[in-house]
Order: structure tokens, then sequence, then C-alpha cells
């Protein structure tokens, strides 16, 4: 019986590929011997190639009908097939190992394929010259501030693309949390200046490639196609236009990429061409007609496996090949040709992008080796690109194990520039919201920074106070907007790349309850014809959301042109009496950092920061534009943070 629906499987899956030929145009030349069909196959993927790349070797996935009875050949000037391999669980697949040559140039060539019966196919290929050269893709660094986006709760630039006919969820329904909203790419670039103005220098969109699952998929994590962009969100052109009219700006588009898993309605789901294409393979295709969370095999997520000497085989199993959830099977790296795949997709996009780096989703779950040649891969072709991961952890030494040049005990070398800074999450959310005490409270921001001796570079860990998955910060401080600004400023002041979630300058919050990732994901005002409140022009927003707006504007558009806060030296003081002091120098620019939980105002006796050298100099509030001397006392403003800077 398993084996019969694995077949029908099969067979409704060629059906589909043959149904859809038909609405292809196809040019018959004939000649002697054979008769050859000028037409596209069903998939080769990368779609294109380009010339001057550092490995002059790619790989071609061929997905058609049959196509592993083929024979593939090559004939144009510096480009060679160099090997053919057919997958060993499906005729549906080649594999073509291809090499480029120096004198090879751009243009577009034939791959013709040819069977035993005559019934020769052509599809042709084009070899791109490439834009800019790999040094000129720079990716992220401290000096950047991230403007993160879940598109679809975003804005709504084109209700045309709402709902899309033929895909497997078309509802749209804005009560619901979890059904999609409508948002797209033309409405994060129709408020490109909105973001701009805001003082941010990158966004980065949780992933808009299609995921046309039946239900609950409009956040971007189950990729059903990883070369096709989301027709809701829009199409190709939109994701260039968006990267384009932020380099206008002289900002960067980040791109979210998922190499752990893809969704179960991918299109290789329907026709596996390995029979270790995916980890757990034979538990899926065993179950394949009743798969539900009893039958998978997920993820134990113990994601310390990675460094733990003393974890069992069984628990680093769990951890690397269990699927993260039902309905993403986890993508098994250690295939050879899945390894390419991912390597060469990310690769894809950023030349087809020109991005200006990458953010990796659940970067301990997949193959940890594998991680490492991704990366590294990545970082030889664009030696000065940035890549940041997620490792969900708040222990400082865990994420520090992914950060390239830590000298880790099992040898281990990530290649990974950035990875997300949760320890420092943990430790502000402590320190600000703990009563006083001498190991509460305050301490425990200024021992999380301690702890930066475990990092390589600090500076490119990328900080921040919520995300897409997180519970949003205002909610976090008990919608407490002293705190909440406490936080951002304290955040932004660090040496860091920072990275702001949409809609915490307006104090966007998921109170009803706390943790829901349709509250946290929530539409933000403005964003569709009709909304009452609008975020984007202060229109409806109470006194507070247009007091946080305000604060963010000051303090993001201060620290893009901040040297200290970009590169310079750091020095904090101990906290003393509810108060702790950071200070930032570079040059002639310092910049000084002040946090106050006292609930009334409080003298600040300056001699204790004599060592930095402020004694006479003017200082100026970033935040209320107030100028003064610094000189022996400083009275700073009750349950605040003061931000001051010398260069003004």
């Amino acid at each position: 019986m398993k084996k019969l629906i694995q077949q029908l499987i099969v067979c409704f899956s060629l059906i589909s590929l043959i149904s859809c030929k038909s609405e292809v145009k196809t040019e018959t030349i004939k000649s002697e011997h054979v008769e050859v069909t000028n037409t596209s196959l069903n998939r080769v993927e990368p779609p294109n190639w380009w010339l001057g790349m550092k490995n002059p070797q790619f790989q071609l996935l061929v997905h058609h009908p049959n196509i592993g009875k083929y024979k593939p050949s090559i004939a144009y000037n510096g480009v060679f097939l160099d090997k053919v391999h057919t997958a060993d669980k499906s005729d549906n697949y080649l594999f073509l190992d291809i090499s480029i040559l120096d004198t090879a140039s751009e243009g577009k060539f034939d791959i013709t394929f040819k069977n035993d019966k005559g019934d020769d196919l052509i599809h042709t290929y084009e070899l791109k010259s490439r834009q800019k050269s790999a040094e000129d893709y720079v990716g992220f660094n401290s000096s950047d501030a991230i403007f993160l986006i879940t598109p679809d709760r975003f804005a709504n630039g084109d209700e045309s693309n709402d709902i899309v006919e033929g895909l497997n969820e078309t509802i749209i329904d804005r009560t619901h949390g979890y059904k999609r909203h409508g948002g797209d790419l033309r409405g994060i670039i129709n408020h490109i200046d909105y973001i701009h103005d805001l003082g941010y220098t990158a966004i980065w969109p949780t992933p808009v490639l299609i995921n046309d699952m039946y239900e609950g998929s409009y956040h971007g994590y189950a990729i059903t196609d990883y070369y096709q962009v989301d027709p809701r969100f829009g199409a190709m052109d939109d994701y260039k236009e968006l990267s384009s009219k932020l380099k206008e700006k002289g900002m960067s588009l980040i791109m979210d990429q998922v190499a752990n898993h893809c969704g179960l309605e991918h299109w290789w789901m329907k026709d596996i061409p390995f029979g270790d294409w995916v980890n757990n393979q034979k538990n899926y295709e065993d179950n394949i007609d009743n798969w539900n969370w009893k039958t998978n095999i997920n993820s134990n997520h113990r994601r310390t496996t990675n460094q733990d000497s003393y974890a069992s085989e069984i628990d680093r199993k769990g951890n690397a090949d269990g699927w993260f959830v039902p309905a993403m099977p986890d993508l098994n790296q250690r295939n050879p040709f899945m390894a390419k795949y991912i390597i060469q997709n990310s690769i894809w996009w950023i030349e087809t992008l020109d991005l200006g780096g990458i953010r990796q989703d659940t970067y301990p779950y997949p193959d940890k080796h594998f991680m490492s040649d991704w990366a590294g891969a990545i970082m030889n072709e664009y030696p000065n690109f940035s890549i940041v991961g997620e490792e969900w952890s708040y222990n400082p030494l865990l994420v520090a194990y992914w950060q390239t040049g830590n000298h880790n005990k099992d040898g281990y070398e990530s290649n990974l520039k950035s990875a997300m800074d949760f320890p420092m999450i943990k430790a502000i959310k402590e320190g600000l919201k703990e009563k006083e005490s001498w190991d509460k409270g305050l301490v425990k921001m200024y021992e999380g920074l301690a702890n930066d001796f475990i990092y390589t570079t600090p500076n490119d860990m990328m900080a921040f106070m919520d995300n897409h998955d997180k519970s949003r910060v205002f909610t976090e401080f008990g919608e407490d907007v002293a705190l909440t600004k406490m936080a951002m400023g304290y955040m932004l002041c660090l040496p860091r790349i920072a990275q702001v979630y949409y809609g915490t300058e307006i104090l966007m919050d998921d109170t009803a309850n706390p943790g829901d990732h349709g509250l946290i994901r929530t539409d933000f005002p403005g964003g569709w014809q009709g909304d009452t409140v609008n975020g984007f022009t202060g229109e409806g927003l109470t006194a507070n959301q247009k007091g946080m707006q305000d604060f963010m504007r000051r303090v993001l558009n201060y620290r893009k042109t901040s040297k200290a806060i970009h590169e310079g030296q750091t020095i904090h003081f101990a906290p003393d009496f509810s108060t702790y002091t950071l200070f930032r120098k570079q040059g002639d620019e310092t910049v000084v950092c002040i946090i106050n939980k006292n609930v009334e105002d409080h003298e600040l006796d300056l001699s204790r920061f004599e060592e930095i050298g402020l004694k006479g100099k003017q200082v100026k509030n970033i935040i209320t534009d107030e100028t003064f001397t610094w000189n022996d006392k400083l009275t700073v403003k009750a349950k605040g943070v003061t931000i001051l800077a010398t260069k003004f």
C-alpha cells in the first residue's frame, strides 16, 4: 500500500509536469535523424550563472519527466560539461557539473538533451557578466541600524496580489493573527522614505520567497521554491526594485534565508531525487498518507549538542536531523547535491539582488560542518560581505562558538562573521526590570557587557530587544515607556550592529497575549487603506507614541554618523546609586549614555568619570537639544536615559 501511494504521487507529479508543458510555446526543428523540441525544461536551477566567479565550477539541477534517461551536451566556447549525475530515487533529475573558463563570454547557449528514442530536448541557458566586483559587495557592520519587517504585516501596497488563484491558501483575514493580511514588497517600497528618515541604514524583511502552504505560512519560513518570489508579495522585479531604491538612499537589503528546512509543499517533496534528500526521509515516506506530528520525527531542539563534548550521538542527531516542525522537512546538507544547491542559491540571490547581507535562520539546526562550508564559500567569494546567524541562546559561551575566529576546543571554525546577541537581550531586560541590589538590576547589564571578552569581535554581534519571534519590547517592560526608551537608547549606544523591529518606534505591543506570534506581528497602522491610525504620518498616534517615534528618530539619526558609536572605545562604570554610565570615544567625539532607574532626579558626581577627559567640554543632549559644559555635577532626569555627545 505504501509503495502504491508513493508511485501514485510520482505519477500525479509527472501528469502535472506534462500538463504544465502544454502552456509553454514550443518550436519543433526537424532534421534528417532526430526531432528536437526547443523549449524550456520543467526546472533548471540556478536559472542563470555569472562569469568571473572565484569558483569556476557550478552545478545545475535539471528536473523534467524522465530527464535522467537523457544525455546532455554543451557546445559553447569556454563552457564545459564535466560530469553528469543521475538521482538514485527518481528518473526525473539530472545534476550537471559545469566549468567556466576565462575564455567564456556572456551570452546564451543551448544545452542539448538526447535520448535513445531521438526525442531530443534543448534548453537555452544564460551566462551573465557581473554588475560589480566581488569585493564591492559590502555587508553590514557596527555602523548599521537594521529595520526588521514582517512584510505581510507592514503595508499593503498592491491589493491586486492579495489573493492569487491556484495557490493553496487564498484567504485574506486581517482579524486573524495567523492568516495572510496582504502586506507586500510594494508596501515596503512605498515607505522607504519613512524608514530612511527614522535613521535606518538597512532593512531585513522576513523571507519573501513563495510559501505555497495550506495555512499559516505568511511568515515566509516554509519555502516551497527557493528561486521564486511569492506572488502575494509581488514579482521578482519588485524585489529588485526594493534593493535598488534602498541603494539610492544609501541603504541596503538583507535577505533572510533558510538552509535548515523547506515547506512540506515544496515541489521536490512530490518527487524526491535521492533516498537521503531530507532527514528522516523514510519516516516521511512510510507515513505520507497520515503525516502529522505523531508520525513525524521532530527536532529535540538540544542545540548545545553542537558544543557539548559529552553529548550522545542520538541527541546530536535529534537536533540536527529532526524536523523543525511537521510542516517543515529537514534538509540533509550531507547530501552533496543538496549542499551545492543551498550554497549556489545563496550566491545567486547575492548577485541577483545586489544584497547587503544575509540573515540565516535557525543556525545551530543544520549540519554544522555544512554551515561552515556554506559561510566559507560565500565569504571566500565576497570577502567584504556579512552574514548573521540566529542562535537563540542566552548563554554567551554558546553564541560565541558560532563566531569566526573563536578558539573552540573541538577546532570548529564557523566562518560566520556575526551572531544574534540573545544574551544581551536578557541582560538588558533583567537589568531594567529587577529591583536594585548588589547582584541584581543594572549590574546585569554591566556584567552582560563585560562578557564581550568571549566574542572574537564584539562589534560584529547583532543587538536587538525584540523580533518577529519574541514578545515586543514595550510589552516586556509592562508598557512602561520610560523603561522602553532606556532599553532602546542603551542598546543603540553599544558596540554592536543594531536591529530594531518595525513598530517599536510607535510602541506596538502584544500585551493582550504576550508571546503570541499573531500579536507580535500585528499590522503596522497606516499600512492599509481605511486605517484610522497612521504610523507613517502620525495621524491618530497618542502622545506617548509620537514621543517614542521622535526619540528613536533622534537617536538613530545621531547614531548614523557617529564614529564613536560605530567603532569607538567602550568604557563603562559599575552601577552606583541606581545609575549606570557608558562612554563611547573616538577622536574628539565622546558619546555618553546614562541610565537612571531612580524615581526622582539624581545628581551625578562627575569627578568619578575624570579619566574620560570631558571636564570643561561642551556637550549636547541629543534628545532634548540642551547644551552645557561638563564640570563637577550633572542632574539626570528621573527614570530615564540621557544620551550626550561632544560632537554636534
